[in-house]
């Protein structure tokens, strides 16, 4: 049976990019929790540049962040470095790193030249798009609590790394960046319940 679209993407990232990427940085001598801290503190340099309303070069820092955080698993496996613990330090700074972001947009929002009625509107899609994000995300977490494992639905986090890429990177274009704020909540929020029921399936097929 043929792979998924998604899954086979995945598969060529790994083999084509992250791979040579670790053994790269085991090359250079990091560990694995190493560049889960560098790639969480870029992703702060990230928040303070788009705050400072420097767009495109935040959301060229957001990109390699999200780069370095494909790196790390991929250095751990190759080195034999995967422990609960480094899993557990991946979550949890991913989605600060994520959290940083949006708290830099917020700031964006609040100090740029627009009219109250944008900032409003910016500020709502912004905290739904966070909001409904890291519930996606949880949901997984959860799942893999219940012993049920899965990254089903429309926008994972691979998916909003590129939107929210795409719109730093062109945030000159008027309402661009808005618009993807409202498309991230309103996609997350249909994930969220898309995975959920997923789960439910799953949990009741296992039960």
């Amino acid at each position: 049976m043929a792979l998924p679209v998604r899954e086979q993407l995945r598969g060529a990232v790994r083999s084509y990019f992250e791979e040579p990427g670790a053994r790269l940085f085991q090359a250079v001598g990091l560990t694995p929790n190493a560049i889960t801290l560098l790639g969480f503190a870029v992703c702060v340099v990230s928040a303070y540049l788009v705050a400072s309303g420097w767009l495109l070069w935040g959301g060229v820092a957001f990109l390699v962040g999200s780069i370095l955080d494909l790196m790390d698993g991929a250095l751990a496996r190759l080195t034999g470095r995967e422990t609960p613990f480094g899993a557990l330090l991946d979550s949890v700074f991913d989605r600060l790193g994520e959290a940083a972001l949006f708290v830099g947009l917020g700031i964006y929002a609040l100090r740029a030249d627009h009219s109250d009625e944008y900032r409003a509107f910016f500020i709502t899609a912004l905290l739904l798009a966070l909001i409904f994000s890291q519930g996606v995300s949880y949901l997984r977490a959860r799942g893999e609590g219940l012993g049920v494992f899965t990254r089903a639905g429309l926008m994972t986090r691979t998916e909003r790394v590129i939107l929210l890429g795409i719109g730093l990177l062109l945030g000159w274009i008027p309402w661009l960046l808005f618009g993807i704020l409202v498309l991230m909540a309103a996609v997350s929020c249909f994930t969220l319940f898309q995975r959920m029921f997923t789960i439910r399936n799953m949990l009741d097929e296992s039960s």
